[in-house]
């Protein structure tokens, strides 16, 4: 059974930065694929971005160019990098992993999920 911890939300101003932690345990981290997807009041959970155990990394359209995902096998940590926060952006973001995916973006290929943490974009 895998655990997953996220950390690193909280409240920023749009235009900000934040970094969350996703530390996992129970597992062979370094063998599963490992997304990041949130889930805003009122709206379907999303995907936001994934990287398998190659480090081959996925993004949706609307966080290309300013969210990056990475991955420390070493520390069973997966960080989402986000950079050029937007009020759109503010969500409960969760971390999940996966053995073997088709899909990326699909959230119900993923075997084991996180808590959440909680990102608020203010204006």
């Amino acid at each position: 059974q895998v655990q997953l911890v996220e950390s690193g939300g909280g409240l920023v101003q749009a235009g900000g930065s934040l970094r969350l932690s996703c530390t996992a345990s129970g597992g062979t981290f370094s063998s599963y694929v490992m997304g990041w997807f949130r889930q805003a009041p009122g709206k379907e959970r999303e995907f936001v971005a994934a990287i398998n155990w190659l480090a081959t990394t996925y993004y949706a359209e609307g966080v290309k160019g300013r969210f990056t995902i990475s991955r420390v096998n070493a520390k069973n940590t997966v960080y989402l990098q986000m950079n050029s926060l937007k009020l759109e952006d503010t969500a409960v973001y969760y971390c999940a992993a996966a053995r073997i995916v088709r899909s990326y973006s699909r959230g119900d290929e993923y075997d084991y999920w996180g808590q959440g943490t909680q990102v608020t974009v203010s204006s």
